[in-house]
């Protein structure tokens, strides 16, 4: 919720810059949405604007006079045009308002990013580094890998290490070469590899490491029965975890139930009866793979983090775009997720730079989502404000009206969609 507060205000604050730069008078700025009443609101005294928190946290918005957005004023667009409505002014002023949240967003992610290098440095964690190799999904098992293969290229390029790009190179790649047992091995991959992981909704590789707690988070099951950070999972439900992989899916076997589980503590080996909710969790934070493993982290000065930070915003962006094709597949659309799938991308625990991390992404989605040409959207803006420069009249407003209801229908049906992905996974 902070994180997509600090989103949604900044956007908004983009659009509403922009439009009191070019003096039209902004009604509203609210964080969140406030059909009926809301939480908190402020008009400072000679002010057009009224700023305040609504109570239904799907966004926020700026309500713009003079311009066919999520209130529908229709009385206000039956009035004469004024010199300080947003439809009164200039195409190219109307075309900065309406990017300029975007705009922002996409800024605040090279900040982030430029900042995390400052602060933190850049972590890597060479795929030569791990001995003992990867282990793998079951989709990755039919398509040739066994586990302890250690890629070495894809599609020719060499990998270096291991991240959520190489994961994404490896899926999509034709041929990959891997170390098994001190030889290199070929593997032709199917064209539909990708497809077929977002089908099982499962991952595609991860590093072989043991199960340590970090933490045992409150209101779970692990915490509850008394484990500690250091505590190193072995066994569950008298089953072998040698890894993490393993772990998990011994969970998956005991959700919304309870499972013996083994740990060591020191020198003693315990057995306890944890309760597993319904999504196979227990609540605990993991010591991550980089703490068995020899990482590399690259610092910055301020001023080289820079560009450092311009470079991973302007990757990742480029690497969602690319993503965004499998939406328009049927195992893409199965995989979408709502508030739940967001939720669970954040650590179970508080870490500064993984929620800066996380921030800078979602700022980077936003962005990109929002520019898509969809009615009710500023992309759906845009598209008609462009329309407008290149056949030199504006589009009837009646029109506008409908796109705009037809936009935010088919954008609360998708919201309503992905939420519900979320709700069968969880269940189900």
């Amino acid at each position: 919720m902070l994180s997509l507060s600090i989103l949604v205000f900044i956007h908004e604050l983009g659009h509403f810059f922009f439009a009191r730069l070019f003096k039209v008078r902004v009604e509203k700025f609210y964080l969140f949405f406030d059909p009926w009443f809301s939480l908190f609101k402020y008009k400072p005294k000679n002010s057009d604007t009224e700023y305040g928190i609504g109570w239904l946290p799907l966004g926020g918005y700026v309500k713009i006079a003079g311009m066919i957005d999520e209130s529908m004023d229709k009385e206000q667009m039956a009035q004469p045009e004024q010199p300080w409505e947003f439809r009164s002014k200039p195409a190219w002023q109307r075309l900065l308002i309406m990017t300029a949240g975007v705009i922002n967003n996409f800024i605040l992610a090279l900040i982030i990013y430029a900042m995390i290098a400052f602060v933190w440095g850049d972590t890597r964690l060479p795929m030569k580094n791990i001995g003992s190799g990867l282990v793998y999904g079951e989709v990755a098992h039919r398509a040739g890998f066994e586990d302890g293969d250690l890629p070495l290229t894809a599609d020719g390029k060499e990998i270096y290490d291991f991240s959520g790009k190489t994961i994404r190179s490896l899926a999509e790649a034709r041929e990959v070469e891997v170390s098994r047992g001190g030889e290199r091995v070929t593997l032709s991959l199917p064209e539909d590899l990708m497809l077929q992981l977002l089908a099982a909704n499962q991952p595609f590789a991860s590093c072989r490491m043991p199960v340590v707690v970090q933490e045992a988070v409150a209101g779970y099951g692990a915490y509850a029965a008394g484990m500690q950070a250091g505590d190193s999972i072995v066994a569950v439900g008298g089953e072998a975890t040698p890894d993490y992989t393993d772990f998990t899916a011994q969970l998956a076997a005991h959700r919304g139930g309870e499972a013996q589980i083994s740990f060591v503590r020191g020198d003693t080996t315990l057995t306890l009866p944890v309760a597993v909710d319904d999504a196979g969790k227990i609540g605990i934070a993991l010591v991550p793979a980089t703490a068995f493993y020899p990482t590399e982290t690259v610092y910055y000065g301020f001023f080289e983090s820079i560009p450092k930070g311009i470079s991973k915003g302007i990757t990742t962006l480029a690497g969602y775009v690319h993503d965004f094709k499998y939406v328009f597949t049927k195992e893409g659309a199965n995989s979408l997720g709502g508030f739940g799938t967001i939720g669970s991308i954040f650590p179970a625990t508080w870490n500064w730079e993984a929620f800066w991390e996380m921030t800078a992404f979602l700022s980077i989605i936003l962005a990109f989502m929002n520019i898509l040409p969809i009615p009710a959207l500023d992309g759906g803006h845009v598209l008609f404000l462009l329309y407008e420069v290149i056949a030199r009249r504006k589009p009837n407003e009646k029109f506008l009206e409908y796109a705009q209801v037809t936009g935010m229908v088919l954008l609360f049906g998708l919201l309503i969609y992905a939420n519900l992905n979320d709700i069968i996974r969880f269940f189900f």
